[in-house]
């Protein structure tokens, strides 16, 4: 008999506000250009994260376990050598219980594992787990907009961009949005973020063809749109942008590209990162156009028509 997911597991999985402070520790380290070997002193940190130094603790020895950070008795926490803050956009720290099963059941649906429609009961028998943590898990999809409530315990999955047609009409939504989420007054570039993700893509750039890692690029691209998206002053264009980037980083929703053509993209989200960060908005907001209209142009036409790609892309613990 299996195991409820909620019993067996709740105790090993940190805790989310840990997690959210981890992950805010890092941002600290990569806004003040921290590098390998960095002393990570717990009072600063917990003045700069407005927190106190117990919470800040723990979210170190988190970091320490994920090999982020290194810990002496005598000097304290440090950045671990060897690690790249450049490149950690690709680095994701675990989930807490209910983030692992929503992405369980994410990965499930683009896999066609699971109905468009899907109820809690069949949720927690699918994946042994109590109501409490599944009714989180499809909250924190809700949030997201990959689901949504339907009447009485039924929830419906969003229309995932798994085929050739999906994606261009992906590409139309955002022609049409993002550069207007530039070019709207009020538009705002987190400066910090920014920054850190420019590190991060020529980190990348400067791999061979051979090492240059389409998954890593993937995620960059996807922080670098999320970027724009979140800079929106209108709410609902943020609100809908976000979500349907969520929707573009499931697993399997992107069409491969090849080396020549994802170098091209990352210099010219590079170009585009130089002119918002100079106040160039308008200018900025024609490069964006020019980069999605190219993005499209590569997209297939009609591959895989019958079979979408998100159905026959799996890894073995999906199986």
């Amino acid at each position: 008999m299996m195991q409820r997911t909620g019993s067996r597991t709740a105790s090993s999985r940190p805790r989310q506000n840990h997690l959210d402070l981890a992950r805010r520790i890092l941002d600290v380290a990569r806004e003040r250009g921290m590098g390998p070997g960095a002393h990570l002193p717990e009072q600063f940190l917990a003045t700069q994260c407005n927190v106190s130094r117990t919470p800040v603790r723990a979210a170190l020895k988190l970091l320490t376990k994920q090999g982020l950070v290194e810990h002496e008795t005598d000097k304290g926490y440090r950045l671990a050598s060897g690690v790249s803050l450049a490149g950690a956009f690709a680095e994701p720290l675990p989930d807490p219980e209910e983030a692992e099963l929503a992405a369980r059941i994410i990965r499930d649906r683009a896999a066609r594992r699971l109905d468009e429609t899907v109820t809690v009961g069949e949720v927690m028998r699918r994946y042994a787990s109590d109501r409490r943590t599944v009714l989180k898990a499809l909250g924190t999809l809700a949030e997201d907009g990959l689901v949504s409530r339907a009447p009485g315990q039924s929830w419906v999955f969003a229309k995932l961009p798994d085929s050739p047609e999906s994606q261009s009409d992906s590409l139309d939504f955002r022609l049409i949005l993002e550069p207007a989420a530039l070019t709207t007054p009020g538009f705002a570039l987190d400066q910090d973020r920014a920054a850190a993700l420019r590190r991060a893509m020529v980190t990348l750039l400067a791999e061979p063809d051979d090492r240059l890692d389409g998954n890593r690029f993937r995620r960059l691209d996807l922080e670098f749109h999320m970027l724009i998206a979140r800079g929106a002053s209108n709410r609902y264009v943020s609100g809908v942008l976000v979500a349907h980037h969520r929707l573009r980083g499931l697993p399997g929703a992107a069409v491969s590209s090849n080396v020549v053509r994802l170098r091209q993209a990352m210099h010219e989200h590079l170009q585009i990162l130089d002119h918002l960060e100079s106040g160039q908005v308008m200018v900025a907001a024609d490069l964006l156009r020019v980069h999605l209209r190219l993005s499209r142009s590569q997209r297939p036409r009609a591959a895989n028509r019958g079979v979408p790609p998100l159905a026959i892309r799996t890894t073995s613990h999906d199986r």
